[in-house]
């Protein structure tokens, strides 16, 4: 199964280098008022999807703050009432059975 996963790695790896070496052709990129900025094509895809990764990231960060937040805020409640609850049926709380087990001899 791993010389599957890495074989495939090697033609997504090669895949991409190829399709790099086809697009080394420059390219101008007009900004506002009248910036220019010359690159590779694959230069600037690559910034562009870099620039759209982070955009996405960015973008999912308020409400992983705010599950995050609910989890944590949720957290010392349900602790208190797990402490609150008795133990389940033929769990002794810690402590117990330790002075029989030495009172037996075993």
């Amino acid at each position: 199964m791993r010389v599957l996963v890495w074989l495939v790695r090697a033609f997504i790896f090669f895949t991409l280098f190829a399709f790099a070496l086809n697009n080394q052709q420059p390219v101008t990129v007009n900004w506002f008022f009248g910036v220019q900025w010359q690159a590779p094509l694959v230069i600037v895809l690559l910034a562009v999807f870099a620039a759209g990764a982070a955009l996405g990231i960015v973008a999912m960060l308020p409400g992983v703050w705010q599950r995050w937040r609910r989890r944590r805020k949720a957290t010392p409640a349900a602790a208190a009432d797990a402490a609150q609850a008795p133990p389940p049926a033929g769990v002794l709380p810690s402590g117990y059975g330790t002075d029989a087990a030495a009172r037996s001899g075993t």
